[in-house]
């Protein structure tokens, strides 16, 4: 994996850059969809890949360990032969949703151990068997295990699960330099900073990852439920310590203004489930404000989703039409909703990027994030 920037903004952090993996090039920045289970909710590959026009999408190594499986998985030749996609995947490590499964797991310096969602099943997560999964699953950029901690934590466990992220990247470091990817694509390993809001322990935690001189770098921990202040605050502070040559994935964020605030801060990546999750519930995103497609008002109003006509998919369906859907409990309002919202981020990073580009990131910027708390 090879990472370029292109263009600085003179104002900002803000960055255009371009990651090249052996399934393509990402234009950076860059927004990708969660396919957490191989597959992006209501959104069919096809329309990824021409409506959306995404560059990369993530999987989820917790979810694709528990179904299919990895037997199934490397039978079938990884992940991209599996679900049909041929650009580049990324993988998250599993360690977020054995977070989320605080009821029924036990961490320990071995690994972590966890019982399925699904049938209640006892497995352990290792830095090993988790890199080893990766391996199977294929993707073009795989994650490091770590623990992620809870939003709010106290200082002296946010002290020891660093501790305990840290042995694990060297952990995982040593597997992946001892395994060898599977399906002829290159892989690269990112680490990820942990630290909970505590600027020391942030700051120990960027210094041990950028230390470690691999392809990229990963910021994880934040949108657990800390103040949007804190997320920014840190953000910035840990871009300043990561190298500057390396490309920046903010872990699970976010909102449209999230995503807009941390470009500037010096993010290059993001993932989050926020627009296909709130389109199931009839929330769209538009360059006015936000939308809830159900609401009474909408009953007759036939204009497009979209009223200039920009290129977000879903945009030939008009408001009355999307909210009879959804009132009726018809599936495919979601479907619309996901590829609309998915448009949506996509031109949202584009034209990001085009700002960054010929200049006045900043100003867009912040006309774009006061829009964007409207509600309609």
């Amino acid at each position: 994996m090879k990472f370029v920037i292109e263009h600085k903004d003179r104002q900002s952090s803000a960055r255009a850059g371009e990651i090249l993996t052996d399934h393509g090039k990402i234009s950076t920045p860059v927004f990708m969809p969660v396919g957490t289970a191989g597959a992006v909710k209501a959104v069919h590959i096809r329309d990824l890949r021409h409506d959306i026009g995404a560059q990369i999408i993530l999987g989820n190594t917790y979810h694709l360990f528990l179904r299919p499986g990895m037997e199934v998985m490397g039978e079938a030749g990884g992940l991209h032969a599996f679900n049909g996609w041929e650009k580049p995947i990324l993988t998250d490590s599993g360690g977020f949703q054995v977070y989320s499964l605080s009821q029924g797991r036990k961490v320990t310096g071995k690994g972590v151990e966890f019982r399925s969602h699904i049938d209640g099943t006892k497995y352990l997560f290792t830095p090993e068997n988790v890199i080893e999964t990766q391996r199977i699953i294929g993707a073009d950029i795989i994650m490091a295990f770590d623990e992620c901690t809870p939003f709010p934590c106290s200082y002296d466990y946010a002290s020891r699960s660093l501790e305990l992220t840290h042995q694990w990247l060297d952990r995982c470091i040593a597997t992946f330099a001892e395994t060898h990817a599977q399906y002829g694509n290159s892989q690269a390993l990112f680490p990820i900073v942990q630290g909970s809001v505590y600027s020391d322990l942030r700051q120990k935690s960027a210094e041990t990852v950028a230390s470690c001189n691999l392809p990229g770098n990963a910021i994880g921990g934040l949108s657990v439920g800390e103040p949007e202040e804190i997320m920014y605050d840190i953000t910035e502070k840990v871009c300043a310590i990561l190298p500057e040559d390396k490309p920046r994935y903010l872990m699970g964020v976010g909102t449209p203004s999230n995503i807009l605030e941390c470009i500037a801060l010096g993010v290059d990546m993001f993932d989050c489930v926020i627009p296909t999750r709130n389109a199931r519930h009839g929330l769209l995103y538009t360059m006015e404000g936000m939308i809830n497609i159900k609401n009474e008002k909408w009953k007759n109003d036939f204009s497009m989703i979209d009223e200039e006509g920009r290129s977000f998919a879903g945009r030939e369906y008009s408001k009355a039409y999307l909210r009879h859907l959804f009132v009726s409990n018809e599936s495919l309002g979601g479907m619309i909703a996901s590829l609309y919202n998915l448009g949506f981020y996509m031109w949202l990073m584009d034209t990001a990027r085009k700002k960054i580009v010929t200049g006045g990131y900043p100003e867009w910027k912040n006309r774009m994030v006061k829009q964007l708390a409207v509600k309609l």
